[in-house]
């Protein structure tokens, strides 16, 4: 069976996720988020990101790491966010090659100092993103307050991204969590895409790919919109497979049916 990459003319699945960031589509959330990154990076400090599943808020942030200076910026991703709260001072002393203690208090203590250390002696800012947030326990939170506090809480030392889904918003407005919300320096909250946006999405892959825009047809288009509730992810895998069954029929232009085709496969999947 030929690869629709091949009978489309591509020389690549313009919707795959392991596209490099070089190649990424600057979706107005992905400005919005870069931006806020931006300034966390010269101003250390919380930033809170959130999105619903699949409208991109990780791969922005890996547009984002992937051309930090590694001279001057050390990052950390930790993505486990299920655990308790000594697995996750664990796990950030692995990240930051930290000798690892049975005691929290012992990690604590060698984490502030490696954040002030890095900061103070070293110049350099260490940024640490913690993925899937809104999973965080209520004891987490806490601690994560604690661990910014340096010098009196007159110093911030390093950077927090708190990044997760919509419902993180709400945990931050409980009171238990007040004085870690006030700590929040930037915040977005995704959109996700318009309709003008995954027109003018699906035209730039194609062009990435070196295929014709008009492979598509206009309403087919449309419907391929109104099935991914807004979702980059669900968008991509849409149209991976309206491409994977027109080629397999032979299909020169991608019709509606062919769409829905491709949404019944997925989700059935």
């Amino acid at each position: 069976m030929i690869p629709f990459t091949a009978f489309y003319g591509m020389h690549m699945n313009p919707f795959d996720k392991g596209l490099s960031s070089k190649d990424a589509y600057r979706t107005p959330d992905l400005e919005q988020m870069q931006g806020r990154l931006i300034h966390l990076r010269d101003h250390p400090g919380i930033g809170l990101f959130t999105a619903a599943p699949g409208q991109g808020k990780t791969f922005a942030l890996r547009c984002f790491s992937d051309n930090l200076n590694p001279n001057l910026v050390k990052f950390y991703y930790i993505c486990l966010s299920t655990v308790t709260t000594s697995e996750f001072y664990r796990q950030l002393c692995v990240a930051l090659g930290l000798e690892v203690s049975y005691k929290k208090s012992i990690m604590f203590q060698r984490i502030q100092d490696y954040f002030f250390s890095m900061s103070t002696n070293k110049n350099v800012h260490c940024m640490v993103c913690l993925d899937e947030a809104q999973y965080l326990s209520a004891d987490i939170l806490w601690d994560l307050k604690m661990l910014c506090n340096f010098c009196m809480d007159s110093k911030n030392c390093f950077s927090l991204i708190l990044l997760g889904q919509p419902v993180l918003v709400s945990m931050m407005m409980r009171q238990p969590n007040e004085a870690l919300r006030q700590r929040i320096a930037v915040s977005y909250s995704f959109s996700g895409l318009s309709e003008n946006d995954a027109r003018d999405y699906i035209g730039d892959r194609m062009a990435l790919a070196g295929a014709s825009p008009y492979i598509f047809d206009e309403n087919a288009i449309t419907t391929a919109y109104g099935s991914c509730n807004t979702s980059l992810r669900q968008l991509n895998l849409i149209l991976t497979k309206a491409l994977t069954i027109g080629a397999q029929n032979q299909k020169q232009n991608i019709d509606s049916d062919i769409f829905l085709a491709a949404v019944n496969d997925i989700s059935l999947a």
